[in-house]
């Protein structure tokens, strides 16, 4: 074993206290031991999300009013037909750092983070920023930053009313029929997590919706994988391409024949 020279540059910043260069097989070693506790990591997140999709729901009885790019929509509208609302409570607004040429930094952060969001949508959920800009700031700002998340301006006392009027937070919310109900919240640190599409279904009262989950019966639930499809190829109410579906059993079993899939 031994200990590789930390270079301290042009003087300007002091040595690093670098990790030991060992062999290969030492190296290997040591991800292993490191492996064991990210498999035990991952298992407890599993556990967190199904705990966190038994968590109890209130329900939101105020028809809070949003300004868009047609004009005013309600909470309701916010879901664009699907079941599940994901929130994000931007600061983009008079008195904010940036303004108006840009965003919180902390949320544009968040932001460039956003995945492709059809994938969502092809699990029934729409995710949504807010802020007090108006409409036409906020257009300004997406085109700039090249975003393309809808973006509504909040005019009542939404961010007040769900714990994101003085800092940003995400609050996700479920619709059955044309009762909403508030299922989870997360702010500060728990949005350092947020913009991956893994992530953002995690949260959700559904999950993931796929067949290996920890979910209360009668949840939906279909096979891994075979619901994944291209940005560009999602269609409604189409079944899985029977060719991926092959494509994927035949990685999942090569997969499970060589390792722990967890």
């Amino acid at each position: 074993m031994t200990t590789p020279p930390a270079s301290a540059g042009n003087g300007a910043r002091p040595a690093m206290q670098t990790p030991p260069v060992v062999s290969g097989k030492d190296w290997e070693a040591a991800r292993l031991q490191l492996l064991a506790k990210e498999k035990a990591h991952t298992r407890a997140r599993d556990a967190l999300a199904a705990e966190r999709r038994r968590m109890p729901w209130t329900a939101v009885d105020n028809d809070y009013v949003f300004e868009g790019q047609a004009g005013k929509v309600t909470l309701r509208d916010l879901f664009d037909g699907r079941r599940q609302l994901i929130v994000y409570r931007a600061f983009h607004e008079p008195g904010v750092f940036g303004w108006p040429d840009h965003a919180c930094r902390g949320c544009s952060m968040v932001a460039d983070q956003v995945a492709h969001l059809s994938h969502l949508n092809a699990r029934d959920t729409t995710l949504v920023f807010v802020s007090r800009a108006p409409q036409a700031d906020i257009d300004r700002l997406k085109a700039r930053m090249g975003w393309t998340m809808p973006w509504f301006t909040l005019t009542d006392s939404f961010d007040a009313d769900f714990g994101v009027d003085e800092w940003h937070g995400t609050n996700v919310f479920f619709r059955d029929g044309d009762h909403i109900y508030r299922t989870y919240f997360l702010n500060n640190r728990g949005d350092e997590q947020m913009g991956g599409t893994w992530n953002y279904l995690d949260i959700t009262p559904l999950g993931r919706q796929e067949t290996w989950e920890d979910s209360p019966a009668g949840y939906p639930q279909t096979p891994p994988y075979k619901w994944w499809n291209w940005h560009d190829s999602y269609a409604p109410d189409t079944p899985p391409d029977q060719k991926w579906v092959e494509v994927s059993d035949a990685g999942e079993k090569a997969f499970r024949n060589h390792c722990d899939p967890k």
